[in-house]
C-alpha cells in the first residue's frame, strides 16, 4: 500500500493544451447511469451463491416464481434490450455521422467496463497480494493500465498537434511534455479511488479524440519504437486494457482467488453495460438527445434501462435474503 503518498492530478494536461479539435464531453445522463449502476452492483454482490435458487417473483401478475439467479440474468437481458433499441432506432432514423475515431474509442469504453467487471468484487487484500514468481500484484497492474492510457492520450495529443503526415516522426523532445505520474502514483489509494482514476483518464481520452477527422487518423506517430499512425494508436486504447485484464485474470488464478458465481454474473452485467455505454461514446449532446425511431432518445433508453437494473437488483437482493 502507498498510505504515505499523496496523489495529485497533473496541473498541465496536454489533452487540453494541445487540443486540435473541440472536446466532446461526457453526457450527464451517463454520469447518472453510472451512479445507479454502482448501487445495483453493490446489491448484487451482497447476494450469496447459496441464495441464487431462492424464489423470486419477476412480475406481480405472475402466478409462479422464478429464482434469484434468473433475476440477475434478467438484468443482463434488460441491458441487451437497450443496446438493441439504440441500434435499431439509429438504423431506422440515422442522425449525425460519427467521426472515424469513435469506433476505437467505443472499444476502449467497452474494455474499461470489462476490466471493472473483474476488479469490482475484489478487496484490498486481493489487490495487494503477491502472486510470486516475480509477477505483478493486481494493484501494480492497474497502475500500469492507468499510466499507459494516460501516456497514450498525452502523446497522441502531441503527435496530432505536430500534424506530421507520411514521414517518420519522433517523440516529444525533453521538456515539451509535463511530468507523467508514475505507475505507483496511478495505483495509489483504495480500489474504488484507482478505478475512478481510470474512468477519468478514459473519459478524458474519449472527449479529446471523438471529434478527429480522417486526416487526423493519418498523422504520423510512434509506438514501441515503430512508425505508425494515430489510427493505430487509437486502436491500442482498448487493446491495452484487455491485454492487462487477461494479466489480472492470470494473477487471480495464481493467487487461488476463484470468483464466485455471483461475481461471474456481475462481471457479465458490467461488460454488457459497457457495450451499452459504448453506444453513447463520442456523440454530441444534441445527437444523444435526439428522438430515435421508436420514440425515445439514446439517453432516454440508457436512463430507463439502468433504472430497471437498479430496481431489479434491489428486488433480487431482497428475495435472496428471504
Amino acid at each position: 500500500m502507498l498510505a504515505d503518498r499523496r496523489y495529485s492530478w497533473p496541473m498541465h494536461d496536454p489533452l487540453i493544451e494541445l487540443a486540435t479539435v473541440p472536446a466532446v464531453p461526457l453526457h450527464a445522463a451517463v454520469v447518472a447511469a453510472r451512479a445507479r449502476l454502482a448501487g445495483a452492483t453493490a446489491d448484487l454482490l451482497a447476494i450469496a451463491d447459496g441464495s441464487l435458487e431462492s424464489p423470486w417473483r419477476w412480475r406481480p401478475t405472475d402466478r409462479d416464481d422464478l429464482d434469484v439467479r434468473y433475476g440477475v440474468y434478467r438484468i443482463h437481458e434488460r441491458l441487451e434490450t437497450a443496446i438493441g433499441a439504440i441500434e435499431a432506432g439509429r438504423s431506422a432514423a440515422p442522425g449525425e455521422p460519427i467521426g472515424p475515431a469513435v469506433p476505437a474509442l467505443a472499444a476502449m469504453a467497452a474494455a474499461r467496463w470489462e476490466l471493472h467487471g473483474v476488479l469490482t468484487p475484489l478487496v484490498v487484500a486481493d489487490w495487494d497480494s503477491d502472486p510470486g514468481g516475480g509477477e505483478w500484484t493486481i494493484r501494480r497492474t492497474v497502475g500500469h493500465i492507468v499510466s499507459g492510457q494516460r501516456s497514450y492520450a498525452w502523446y497522441n495529443a502531441w503527435y496530432l498537434h505536430e500534424g506530421v503526415v507520411d514521414r517518420e516522426t519522433v517523440r516529444p523532445p525533453d521538456g515539451s511534455m509535463p511530468p507523467e505520474p508514475s505507475e505507483d502514483d496511478e495505483a495509489e489509494g483504495a480500489p474504488g479511488v484507482v478505478a475512478t482514476r481510470l474512468d477519468q483518464v478514459v473519459d478524458a481520452s474519449i472527449a479529446a479524440n471523438a471529434g478527429l477527422d480522417g486526416a487526423a487518423m493519418r498523422v504520423s506517430a510512434r509506438w514501441s519504437g515503430l512508425p505508425v499512425t494515430i489510427d493505430f494508436r487509437l486502436g491500442r486504447y482498448g487493446s491495452h486494457i484487455r491485454e492487462h485484464t487477461v494479466q489480472i485474470d492470470k494473477t487471480l488464478a495464481m493467487l487461488g482467488r476463484e470468483p464466485s458465481e455471483v461475481e461471474r454474473l456481475v462481471r457479465l452485467i458490467l461488460a454488457t453495460y459497457g457495450r451499452l455505454e459504448a453506444q453513447l461514446v463520442g456523440r454530441s449532446a444534441l445527437e444523444l438527445e435526439r428522438v430515435l425511431a421508436g420514440g425515445t432518445s439514446a439517453t432516454g433508453i440508457l436512463t430507463a434501462a439502468v433504472a430497471d437494473v437498479a430496481a431489479t437488483a434491489a428486488d433480487v437482493r431482497a428475495a435472496s435474503a428471504g
